[in-house]
């Protein structure tokens, strides 16, 4: 088999790019080791930064974003049961950001490459990418229960942090700069309308707590809860109490209960492997990097690597110059670094440290003080939220 960009994974990174490289005139094939059920019913991210959903429109995949997500113009913080609203078009020139979740983006983008694009082979397993360094790269992988090799022009790796894209680059040129907090989230899904129409990230003293949404009657919220924590550990009732205790206000505000559908803990962590390049193997999303789930980052991040990708790769067909697939690297992790300060800011700012001290507790508050009084300390967060600039 035989195209110009081979990409492994088909979650939203590599669809995306099969998408803007059919697009571009630029053929591809995709290898995706799960089924496509699997695929479209992963729950992951569900906010969609500014230039993440510019560039689902203008991919041609936005249609039923439009119609069916939700535009959030802002976000609500609480802390000492006081409630501050952050608007995101009146500091940041009018930018917001979308709720439409990971599994719908997918969806979308599926029915688009198997309708219009290049081949998309569910359950074929990469098994290795090979000379990366060469002009003629290849992946070997097993599709059907027999082993086959997909030579290339270039591969590019959407295949998160356990596939194999990234072990092709040699440890001697690899660095690893990473962080894992001693807490995660317990996440839940519930069959009941939201109980706030924007995103409510609360700090409390008994850790931190989100309420976010998937649609107008399914709500998603998450707790703090110790790294090792099971999820079904905490029963249904034990949930809603927290809940409530965590996110309470001064005023009459009241948390909608409603039946659990579904319980998981999400590990809080983050990682930044350098470089994003070797040879004509590209890394891009969870394969080169990954934030805390805090800032709502990780699906905006890969979309930029993409969308960078693809940019350079007409820019070389369109001129003949390789600079900006020389550059690939070092343009995406300017923005990947932001990202990963932003994540970190926001997560060290609301979530409670078992560690901390009285003192780092009180730095807390005086960052979200400061956010709550100062038009720039709220603007910085504005603009980091609703995403930096790609490319």
């Amino acid at each position: 088999m035989r195209t110009t960009v081979g990409i492994i994974g088909a979650g939203p990174a590599g669809l995306l790019l099969a998408r803007l490289l059919h697009n571009a005139g630029i053929d591809s094939v995709v290898l995706e080791s799960r089924d496509r059920a699997y695929v479209e019913h992963r729950q992951r991210a569900g906010i969609l930064e500014q230039g993440t959903v510019d560039v689902l429109r203008a991919a041609g995949a936005g249609e039923r974003m439009d119609r069916e997500g939700l535009r959030h113009d802002g976000i609500e913080l609480r802390f000492d049961r006081r409630r501050h609203r952050v608007d995101f078009p009146a500091l940041t020139g009018g930018r917001s950001v979308m709720v439409y979740a990971q599994t719908e983006v997918c969806k979308d983008l599926i029915a688009l490459q198997l309708d219009e694009g290049g081949p998309l082979l569910f359950e074929a397993e990469a098994l290795a990418v090979e000379g990366a360094e060469s002009d003629r790269p290849a992946v070997r992988f097993r599709h059907q229960g027999r082993e086959d090799v997909l030579q290339c022009d270039y591969v590019v790796g959407c295949d998160g942090f356990w596939g194999v894209a990234r072990k092709a680059v040699p440890a001697s040129l690899s660095q690893v700069f990473e962080r894992t907090y001693p807490f995660g989230w317990l996440g839940i899904l519930a069959d009941v309308a939201p109980s706030h129409d924007e995103l409510v990230y609360a700090r409390h003293d008994r850790g931190f707590a989100l309420l976010s949404m998937r649609s107008p009657s399914v709500s998603r919220l998450y707790l703090q809860v110790p790294a090792d924590t099971e999820a079904e550990a905490w029963s249904d009732e034990e949930i809603w109490d927290e809940l409530e205790r965590r996110l309470e206000t001064d005023d009459d505000w009241t948390l909608r209960r409603g039946p659990i559908t579904q319980k998981s803990v999400t590990p809080m962590r983050s990682y930044v492997h350098e470089p994003m390049r070797h040879g004509r193997l590209f890394l891009a999303g969870d394969s080169a990097h990954i934030v805390p789930p805090t800032g709502a980052k990780g699906l905006n991040l890969a979309v930029g690597d993409v969308v960078t990708f693809a940019r350079a790769l007409v820019h070389e067909r369109e001129t003949g110059s390789a600079a900006l697939l020389d550059a690939y690297s070092a343009t995406c992790l300017r923005r990947v670094w932001q990202a990963e300060r932003f994540s970190y800011d926001m997560t060290t700012m609301l979530h409670r440290d078992p560690d901390a001290t009285a003192f780092e507790q009180r730095l807390q508050r005086a960052r979200l003080d400061r956010i709550s009084s100062c038009r720039a300390a709220e603007t910085d967060l504005a603009e980091g939220y609703t995403g930096f600039p790609i490319g």
